[in-house]
């Protein structure tokens, strides 16, 4: 069950229809799901595999011919998240977003570079062929459970995730490029939330999608409740790689953020940021083995055009966006879904096994449900 399923309440904000990134209208989220084998000893190249990819489509149209504003933050950097630097030197989002596991980020960046050629050709957009592409691929370390080195991630399986690509409901937990993930020494993976608000009469809406791989048991808090504590290692064994010293808080989270409220770049940067608080309100704080990367994008001001490949436009643009004063609306936004989807991809997550019989457990709705209720938190309004 997910986390209002459970009666659990994370902040003062009211999520979307589906609660999922997919309440922005026009985005959409596809997954190839990647599980071989049965758990047991490591064969590099066989398997077990147990891992995938997601990707996230901003707009009905084409991306790369049709940018978005976007901003970005980075607040640990054990991670690679490619095409960031495009992001922040133009504050535009060109290219779909695929999430995947560290070994594999290179084949489906190359995956997405393929698909815009062939769109551009389509479209007749690239004539010269002299444009270049800097798709957003980013990763977080599946190798307690799968086998990461084999590599097994291939381009087929990033065009599969684009054509299952759709609004709606978002599956969570165990898929995509969350599959082989933990996350607070349980098992973690893919996971989303939502918020609605409005300012000065007009409706809004901020989504988070997230691929949660990081911090570990103890911190871990739900509402002020320390469920890591009580939960723990003890009671829910932890995920520990054999004879190997895997550190405390080892892995990452990327966390992507919608909204159809117009921002400028330098907003959505700020935007970015506040995933991180989101982070923090379940007991993470960026550990040091851990790449916390996010990216904000808005579905607002389209028609803008990237001029990124040389070909003329307007020498001027005119743009929308929230001002200063009401900002705060949607920075709170972020935080509550960024932590409400970590919360989600923990629910969702099945317990899994895979290389070396290593088991990531899942965490139990129950026994959540029985500590928040023990401490008084299964609703919790921060002052």
């Amino acid at each position: 069950m997910r986390t209002r399923e459970l009666g659990i309440e994370i902040g003062l904000g009211e999520p979307g229809p589906l609660n999922a990134i997919t309440d922005v209208a026009g985005v959409k989220v596809g997954c190839a799901t990647l599980i071989e084998g049965d758990a047991g000893p490591l064969q590099r190249g066989v398997g077990p595999v147990r891992t995938g990819v997601t990707v996230i489509v901003p707009h009905d149209g084409e991306v790369a011919v049709e940018p978005l504003f976007a901003g970005t933050h980075t607040l640990n950097g054990t991670g690679d998240f490619s095409g960031l630097e495009w992001v922040r030197e133009s504050g535009l989002l060109t290219s779909p977003i695929a999430l995947t596991n560290t070994y594999s980020l290179g084949v489906v960046r190359d995956a997405l570079v393929k698909r815009e050629v062939e769109v551009r050709e389509a479209l007749g957009e690239d004539k010269q062929g002299c444009f270049y592409s800097l798709p957003l691929v980013a990763e977080t370390w599946d190798g307690c459970l799968n086998d990461i080195g084999g590599q097994h991630v291939r381009a087929e399986h990033v065009f599969a995730a684009l054509a299952a690509a759709k609004g709606g409901p978002v599956p969570e937990g165990n898929v995509g490029g969350g599959t082989g993930m933990v996350c607070h020494d349980f098992k973690g993976g893919t996971g989303t939330a939502s918020r609605v608000f409005e300012i000065e009469g007009e409706r809004y809406t901020l989504g988070a999608l997230v691929q949660a791989n990081h911090s570990w048991r103890d911190p871990f808090v739900v509402n002020g409740a320390p469920v890591g504590q009580v939960i723990s290692t003890a009671v829910v064994p932890g995920v520990q790689l054999p004879e190997y010293p895997w550190p405390a808080g080892g892995g990452s989270i990327i966390v992507i953020i919608a909204t159809d409220a117009p921002m400028l770049p330098t907003h959505l940067a700020s935007l970015a940021q506040r995933a991180g608080l989101g982070l923090a309100w379940l007991g993470s704080y960026g550990d040091r083995f851990s790449g916390d990367i996010f990216l904000a994008f808005s579905t607002a001001n389209r028609g803008i055009r990237s001029q990124h490949d040389g070909a003329p436009g307007p020498s001027r643009m005119a743009a929308d966006w929230i001002t200063f004063p009401h900002l705060d609306w949607l920075l709170q936004a972020a935080v509550e879904a960024t932590a409400e989807a970590i919360l989600n991809a923990m629910l969702q997550a099945e317990t899994m096994s895979g290389r070396d019989n290593v088991t990531a457990h899942g965490l139990d709705g129950e026994q959540l449900v029985e500590v928040l209720d023990r401490y008084g938190r299964r609703t919790f309004r921060p002052t």
